[in-house]
């Protein structure tokens, strides 16, 4: 079993309450702040759960943590597993579905948010590669703010032959891409089964990864024939097509 680690931060650990409270062990909060709304809510999340709950001035805490970040709560905690690879078949044969893969982010500030915007777009998995990516960490999970406790996150060994299960499934793949290949999001369909790709923070997507994609796209910017998606954050420029996916979902359903 994996060693325990100390998650931090309010919503980070609200989540991991709410979702697999057996995996707390002991919680510290802050002293001084026992009366605040958010933290007396996480006191008695882990004491309904039997979660031992100690004091602890605030440099402690962020010894724990190794992050002044806390909020004023560490949790130690079983660290968050990825979810099941036979989950991808699963979701890949319903009617609709909506994939993130992200391949070989590295930061764990950018997986973080990446994550957080997953949840809010409705993508159903996310995706990435076991090896070159960064895990789910305590800091994933805080920058994520409980996201990586809600969204299944599967970890793959092979990438590229996963992208070609899903196809096989019927799954529409969109890499994102600064190539003359590459036509404005916009422009592409994105409202059936849908995976999109996003590439790392400096090198984009890896060769066999953009040889197995479907279609590649980019996001147009002002000033810029092709745009320049280097130009944007991972994580901005994920949110950015995700929403694309959902502009173009909302005007199918006739929703607007």
């Amino acid at each position: 079993m994996a060693k325990p680690i100390y998650f931090y931060g309010i919503h980070a650990i609200d989540a991991l309450l709410d979702h697999r409270p057996l995996d707390g062990l002991s919680l510290f909060v802050q002293q001084g702040r026992e009366s605040d709304s958010h933290v007396k809510s996480i006191m008695a999340q882990a004491d309904a759960n039997g979660i031992s709950i100690q004091s602890a001035q605030k440099d402690k805490l962020t010894q724990l943590c190794g992050s002044p970040q806390h909020q004023g709560v560490v949790l130690h905690a079983r660290p968050l597993g990825f979810a099941d690879g036979g989950l991808l078949d699963t979701i890949a044969g319903r009617e609709q579905c909506l994939l993130l893969v992200l391949d070989q982010i590295t930061d764990a500030h950018n997986f973080g948010a990446c994550l957080r915007t997953a949840v809010a777009m409705g993508v159903d998995a996310v995706v990435c590669p076991k090896h070159h990516a960064a895990s789910l960490t305590p800091t994933v999970a805080k920058v994520s703010v409980g996201a990586a406790e809600m969204m299944p996150i599967v970890s793959v060994t092979n990438l590229a032959r996963t992208l070609a299960q899903i196809k096989q499934a019927g799954v529409f793949v969109f890499g994102t891409a600064l190539s003359a290949d590459a036509k404005p999001i916009h422009a592409a369909d994105l409202t059936g089964k849908t995976a999109i790709i996003m590439g790392s923070e400096g090198e984009g997507m890896r060769r066999l990864t953009t040889e197995s994609c479907d279609e590649l796209v980019y996001i147009p910017m002002s000033g810029n024939e092709h745009g320049n998606l280097q130009s944007l954050n991972v994580s901005v420029a994920t949110g950015m097509a995700l929403y694309e996916v959902n502009r173009q979902r909302t005007l199918a359903a006739g929703q607007v």
